[in-house]
């Protein structure tokens, strides 16, 4: 069964992920979500942001949400910057894509969203930086 806060799951995700989607990507360089996704394309990851107020971002398409993303696209990793009470329906769309690992950043909890999804086989990181992950391997 998959694990929360699991150090080996989250060092393999970030090892063997091609593809990450950034939901809740904000256009504005000063914002974590942004200067965290340019991070994340500097380290060679094809990042997908995620934002229903654009149509492109950081050169790239942007997606109103994950059921939006092409279904011939695989999404190695979701990368969650929304408050929490919107983690629920994010992690119902991760779910029926079949991403393979689930992570809420700083501050982002939701203990039943980590329960249904490690029962479901996904990986869970929660209340985490990817930043400071992917910077400590």
């Amino acid at each position: 069964m998959a694990a929360v806060n699991d150090p080996d799951e989250i060092a393999r995700a970030l090892t063997n992920a091609k593809t990450i989607a950034v939901v809740g990507c904000s256009p504005e360089e000063s914002r974590p979500s942004n200067a965290i996704a340019r991070y994340l394309l500097r380290a060679g990851y094809d990042v997908i942001p995620v934002n229903p107020g654009h149509r492109e971002m950081l050169g790239r398409p942007c997606y109103p949400d994950l059921a939006s993303i092409p279904r011939d696209v695989r999404v190695d990793i979701v990368d969650v910057f929304r408050r929490s009470e919107f983690v629920p329906e994010i992690a119902s769309a991760a779910l029926s894509r079949g991403a393979g690992f689930f992570w809420m950043q700083d501050g982002v909890v939701d203990e039943e969203v980590a329960r249904r999804l490690t029962a479901a086989g996904i990986p869970v990181a929660m209340d985490r930086c990817i930043f400071r992950d992917h910077s400590a391997l």
